[in-house]
């Protein structure tokens, strides 16, 4: 057996060993290619600690990490499609005072595996093969951009998941250095962008990221990625009334997304605890949407999704943080 063979022979045995449930370490490997292995190797998986499933059939499962943190996965079930929606971080650090994935904070990022493992399991659990993916669970995913990119190399290769490219959906606050390397990719993912205010003062109070990178820079990083790409951007907008809801919001609103050449998501506002924000109301939420499309913008609503079951991003995870704090 020659040098190379034997060395992959003994990286195998490891693995296998670790696999296994035995965390003891096989002496007959030289240290430093146990040092070695112990840093690029990672053998472990997600424990379920919750599976819920809402009256719509919206699913969501919380996992339990090896360090004890939860993170959420969301499966929606649509006609022909089979929606997953990933986390790519344990909390956020951009804190969206409308979002419980920051209430606690930022508390580390996931690795790869911890990615995509979501989508494996869930596969496994439901028997089904998912159609597309969107990186909107907890935490930023452009925060967390190089374990993004992988998990998304690893989503879409065909010896992998092989989901395409074009099913794929990168959600962000606004964060402008993530977006240009995005635009690079060299995979045609989608981009949508959580705009919910047209001018920088409100902005600054719902997406407070929206000081380091304000409107200015994110539309113009907007259309270098829509330039770059070809796929249209999605604007997301959640109404919340008496901030964001007026008529001369929508026009400003339409303004941007013609810029863009995007298309608009209008989003119920789901309440998150200890918030006072209101939600509009079905017939402001109406007439917010005919302005938009009277003045050309595609506009779709994007109804709320398992609240019977927590289904906002971080309250099933922030329910269980609860209870450790106690």
């Amino acid at each position: 057996m020659g040098e190379p063979a034997h060395r992959a022979r003994q990286i195998f045995l490891w693995l296998n060993r670790r696999n296994a449930g035995s965390f003891s370490v096989m002496t007959d490997l030289p240290k430093g290619l146990i040092a070695k292995l112990r840093r690029k190797f990672i053998i472990g998986t997600l424990e379920c600690a919750e599976r819920l499933i809402s009256k719509d059939g919206t699913e969501k499962f919380l996992w339990r990490l090896e360090d004890g943190e939860h993170v959420e996965t969301v499966f929606i079930k649509e006609k022909r499609r089979r929606t997953l929606c990933l986390s790519t971080q344990v909390g956020c650090r951009f804190k969206c005072p409308f979002c419980a994935s920051g209430m606690k904070g930022f508390i580390r990022d996931l690795r790869v595996s911890e990615i995509v493992n979501q989508l494996l399991l869930v596969q496994k659990l439901c028997a089904c093969r998912m159609t597309n993916i969107v990186f909107m669970g907890m935490g930023e995913p452009l925060d967390n951009y190089d374990n993004l990119e992988k998990a998304i190399r690893v989503i879409n290769h065909p010896d992998g998941p092989g989901i395409g490219a074009r099913k794929i959906t990168v959600s962000t606050c606004g964060i402008v250095p993530g977006i240009l390397k995005l635009k690079k990719i060299g995979l045609q993912v989608g981009l949508s962008v959580s705009l919910h205010a047209v001018n920088d003062r409100v902005r600054d109070g719902l997406v407070p990221v929206n000081r380091r990178y304000p409107l200015k820079k994110l539309i113009s990083a907007c259309k270098e990625y829509y330039g770059e790409t070809g796929r249209v951007v999605t604007l997301e907008y959640t109404l919340i009334k008496g901030r964001n809801d007026s008529p001369a919001d929508a026009e400003k609103l339409a303004g941007i997304a013609k810029r863009l050449k995007a298309k608009v998501n209008l989003i119920e506002y789901s309440p998150v605890p200890g918030q006072k924000r209101l939600m509009p109301g079905i017939k402001r939420l109406a007439l917010f949407k005919e302005s938009l499309r009277l003045k050309g913008v595609t506009v779709t609503v994007r109804k709320s999704r398992g609240g019977d079951i927590l289904g906002a991003c971080g309250q099933l995870a922030g329910r269980y943080a609860e209870k450790a704090d106690r």
